[in-house]
């Protein structure tokens, strides 16, 4: 049902550093999401450790990223020139990822049962993101969290008289004790683009494994498992047909902001995302959704 704020039996604001959040704390599972980014930091069924990788130096700022959780990037995926045409014309900044994970959400709804948390959060991106992009849609981020897991569906409708391309992804960071005894299952023969080796098309071979740094886009949306030691989590997408797939190694490990430099050995990302070919196009009124469902095996 749905509860006014201040009725929540679970659910309750917090303040972390500089960023508003909520918190939900539900005998079966406990999750924190802020209100910058609709940024999901936490998520976790009772007394269990967390099911997702958090840096230990993230920072809670006002216009900063956070470093872990899931991040929601959007309206484009990735450096923009790397991005189809029709997306990049869009664009008119250099940085990466979108502006929608650094952006102030606002709170739509909260519902509570004795099973289930939903929490969704909406985005206005209209002329207030003028400097940096051009175009007018409205973003509902809708989290449901229960005992089975933690899902994510971010649906995008366009409010301009004119198609919209995008390119956007669902940035999940999964922990493991030993990034070296870590695998993942279900890209088995699918090709992907090696953005490391001058972004060559490559075709995949049984379970993908970490040896260094690795940065991929797979041209797949197929289920997924995530296996790390005495741990195995499913993947389930939905409106996506390609998966990144990215951990730094220690080189770029060091170099980059709020990430320990031995921190690449307890993390993988795994995003569930609409990248390269795979990008969107919605005419006037149309709606899109990316979704991830994030299981016990």
């Amino acid at each position: 049902m749905t509860t006014q704020p201040g009725h929540w039996s679970f659910t309750r604001w917090t303040t972390i550093g500089q960023l508003e959040a909520i918190d939900v704390h539900h005998p079966l599972f406990r999750a924190q999401l802020f209100l910058q980014g609709a940024h999901l930091t936490h998520f976790a069924t009772h007394d269990k450790p967390d099911w997702l990788w958090l840096s230990d130096t993230a920072r809670f700022e006002t216009g900063r990223a956070i470093r872990g959780g899931i991040p929601i990037c959007w309206p484009w995926f990735g450096a923009p020139e790397k991005n189809p045409p029709e997306v990049r014309k869009r664009i008119k900044t250099g940085d990466s990822h979108g502006f929608a994970r650094t952006a102030l959400w606002k709170l739509e709804d909260v519902r509570e049962s004795a099973h289930e948390v939903e929490v969704s959060l909406s985005l206005a991106a209209n002329e207030d993101f003028a400097d940096v992009w051009t175009g007018h849609a409205l973003l509902l981020a809708t989290f449901n969290f229960s005992v089975k897991g933690c899902q994510i569906a971010l649906t995008t409708t366009n409010l301009n008289d004119s198609p919209l391309a995008f390119t956007q992804a669902l940035h999940t960071y999964l922990p493991t004790s030993d990034i070296e005894l870590t695998g993942i299952e279900g890209l088995d023969g699918s090709d992907y683009v090696d953005t490391l080796d001058d972004w060559s098309y490559r075709q995949q071979k049984g379970v993908i494994t970490f040896h260094g740094e690795t940065d991929r886009i797979y041209e797949s949306g197929s289920p997924l498992v995530v296996a790390t030691p005495g741990r195995r989590r499913s993947l389930v997408a939905i409106g996506s047909d390609s998966t990144v797939v990215w951990n730094p190694g220690p080189r770029k490990a060091k170099a980059l902001s709020d990430f320990p430099d031995t921190g690449w050995k307890d993390m993988l990302c795994v995003e569930t995302a609409n990248a390269l070919s795979d990008y969107r196009v919605l005419n006037e009124g149309q709606s899109h959704t990316l979704g991830v469902m994030i299981g016990r095996v």
